[in-house]
């Protein structure tokens, strides 16, 4: 009994006039919770889900193809192990990134940003979270000019700062949220959540995506930065309780594995 009232309170608090502007619920490496991270059977599979947007990792291959994978090597998520940075994509695109997970995933293959794009349907969000460093921008300029996707349509996103500068420089349309995780040192956190509104105007991003992390998060932070005229996003979300509580604090985003429950408790 006392967790069916602790659902409802949830189910309140994320009904209430306060969410009529929802955060948007961005698939993180797609669907990944059902299916296998980083591939177009998880992206597929977020768009059916109704997401607002999806999220995925990229790398610059050897052969300066981008392409979607979360770690520098093929050995968690692939049958051999393969530095993505030293191998073509022919080579990336002979591993097996799908039968991890599931085997009606087999035969699964790392895609490119360019196949990505083309899950993307028309109103709806890409997250390209840059994994290497700078270098991969010109790539990506030419790329998303190539393919005429709508830059409205994405969101860059990197822990890397030189890689934000440099895509606030080479591609200054695109929108660029810098990433920080969170931790404990000494009593305190790292970087200090006080200190991240200066560190967005230093880089000139365009938001924030923070881990998720409440107790480091206030509603006079996220305010600030608002007010800033920036966003701020979280990751990564797969509980219903701790998402309503972001939802409270008036994020602009948040990412998760799980989009459909997310989605079907706002919906509630």
């Amino acid at each position: 009994m006392r967790k069916f009232f602790v659902w409802m309170s949830v189910m309140v608090v994320m009904s209430n006039s306060a969410f009529a502007e929802r955060p948007l619920i961005i698939a993180h490496r797609g669907a990944s919770h059902a299916a296998p991270e980083n591939t177009l059977s998880a992206f597929e599979l977020a768009w059916k889900q109704n997401a607002d947007g999806i999220e995925g990792d990229f790398y610059l291959s050897a052969d300066g193809e981008i392409v979607c994978i979360h770690d520098r090597t093929t050995k968690r998520t692939g049958d051999r192990n393969l530095k993505v940075d030293q191998s073509t994509l022919a080579e990336l695109r002979a591993v097996d990134v799908g039968k991890w997970k599931d085997s009606q995933y087999a035969g699964e293959k790392i895609p490119t940003l360019k196949e990505v794009l083309k899950t993307v349907p028309d109103g709806k969000l890409i997250y390209i979270e840059i994994k290497c460093g700078p270098e991969i921008v010109p790539v990506l300029k030419r790329q998303l000019t190539e393919t005429q996707f709508p830059l409205e349509q994405v969101r860059v996103i990197s822990f890397n700062e030189d890689v934000v500068k440099a895509i606030r420089t080479q591609i200054p349309t695109v929108t660029i949220n810098w990433l920080t995780g969170f931790k404990r040192k000494i009593g305190r956190w790292q970087p200090s959540p006080k200190s991240l509104p200066t560190k967005l105007e230093q880089l000139d991003a365009s938001g924030i995506g923070t881990q998720n992390k409440l107790d480091a998060v206030s509603a006079e932070l996220v305010q600030e930065i608002h007010e800033a005229d920036r966003q701020f996003h979280v990751w990564t979300v797969d509980d219903v309780a701790e998402a309503s509580q972001w939802v409270q604090l008036g994020v602009d985003s948040i990412t998760t594995n799980k989009p459909k429950l997310l989605l079907d408790a706002l919906a509630r």
